[in-house]
């Protein structure tokens, strides 16, 4: 083991090894999560697709709201004690779910508020997180670092949801949840320990509206942060509305149960780990650009294709389940190797004096869409049925995956990850 550490730099580095820790515990909690709180408001509260709109716009709303604040916020102040705040608050806000359901009073605005919570916890504290990352590996040991994040988190995204599935089965869903819970609290734990020489930024005597301006204006004036803006708000408004319906279409329409829902998930965790894997060569080969757009592609098919499923494919249910979890598998891919190049070529063309007015601002401009996303979603899917809201949202994939292709900025040769 030590001879694997004195080879690599970074997981020779203390500071690195326990932020890397704290993500696995974070990222496990996170995954069994997004199984079992869409299954407290689809099998206990019996949602409907406008309800599950709502959940997801109400996750989306403070992106909006508190973006270019945080970012001033976050260009003033330390990263490391804001985000050790915001694992805390998801951990409270999570732990309540189970507390509600034992007491009889978990209703689906309950879950809005959750929902709320945590939004408002990863515009802060996932803004930090990117920030805290650059500050403790450097610019150029970015992508090398996020590929190690993506492999790790990998191996949770396997093992989690399947342990998820067996815990909604066992002991139902609320209980679930209280392993995310669990691993907020301890990533929180690991992060107190990081070792980072972290100073606070020197006082400023702007006012805050004129730091979101610059922040705003300093993108503006970027052509590679101008198209990743775009193009990314575009992805959200999709992205969101799928996630508001996936699950619905998958329980309801498709006939699969929380188990074989979990087992499915696993695929999806192999599909993280093949991104991991191909990160490093595909940004090294063609440019981080390119990476992105290929992530975009992949998970247009995977918008595209999810309506196309029927319970009983060639007259076995077993099928379907297969290929639902091939589907997983390549949209899970998909999504890594769309935003892993993304926030990379994000924070190189970024000096650190605007690295939170930056990321916050960019969040803002990309995630502000994702309600919006998420409700029509829902308006859709209530009127028109799930699988027809579903299509209309490939149909979009596609429109923006031909779109982001045209684009000269992303297609650069010059946007090439460093050996």
């Amino acid at each position: 083991m030590h001879s694997i550490f004195r080879k690599d730099a970074l997981v020779a580095d203390p500071a690195f090894r326990l932020y890397w820790l704290s993500t696995i515990l974070a990222g496990s909690g996170v995954y069994i999560g997004a199984l079992a709180l869409p299954l407290c408001s689809v099998v206990l509260l019996h949602a409907s697709p406008a309800q599950m709109g709502l959940v997801g716009a109400f996750q989306a709303v403070p992106f909006a709201i508190l973006a270019l604040p945080a970012g001033v916020w976050l260009d003033r102040s330390r990263k490391k004690p804001i985000l050790v705040a915001c694992r805390i608050a998801q951990t409270l806000s999570l732990a309540c779910i189970p507390a509600a359901w034992a007491l009889g009073v978990l209703s689906m605005q309950w879950m809005y508020l959750v929902a709320v919570v945590q939004g408002c916890c990863s515009v802060l504290g996932g803004g930090a997180e990117q920030i805290l990352l650059t500050r403790i590996v450097g610019r150029e040991q970015l992508v090398d670092a996020q590929s190690k994040l993506t492999v790790t988190d990998s191996v949770a995204r396997l093992v989690a949801p399947g342990f998820g599935g067996l815990l909604v089965q066992w002991l139902s869903a609320p209980f679930a949840v209280i392993v995310n819970a669990l691993g907020f609290g301890i990533s929180a734990l690991m992060l107190r320990r990081v070792p980072i020489d972290e100073p606070l930024p020197p006082p400023s005597d702007k006012h805050p509206l004129r730091d979101m301006h610059e922040g705003l204006l300093f993108i503006w004036r970027q052509p590679l942060l101008r198209t990743l803006a775009w193009s990314a708000a575009l992805w959200h408004l999709l992205f969101y509305g799928y996630v508001a319906l996936s699950t619905l279409y998958v329980l309801r329409e498709l006939k699969l149960d929380a188990g074989t829902l979990g087992a499915v998930q696993v695929l999806g965790g192999m599909g993280v780990l093949a991104s991991g894997f191909l990160l490093k060569p595909v940004t090294r080969r063609f440019g981080q650009g390119h990476a992105t757009l290929l992530g975009m592609i992949v998970t247009t098919m995977g918008f595209v294709c999810l309506p196309m499923l029927r319970p009983e494919m060639l007259g076995q249910h077993s099928v379907t389940v297969a290929a639902c979890a091939l589907l997983t598998f390549f949209f899970d891919c998909g999504v890594m190797m769309y935003f892993m190049p993304y926030i990379a070529l994000r924070q190189q063309v970024t000096p650190d004096e605007f690295l939170g007015r930056m990321t916050s601002s960019m969040r803002f401009l990309t995630v502000a869409s994702a309600p919006l996303g998420a409700l029509l979603a829902g308006y859709a899917g209530e009127h028109l049925g799930i699988r027809a809201a579903l299509a209309w949202i490939g149909a979009g994939g596609v429109a923006l995956a031909i779109a982001a292709a045209c684009s000269k900025t992303l297609r650069a040769p010059a946007i090439v990850a460093a050996p």
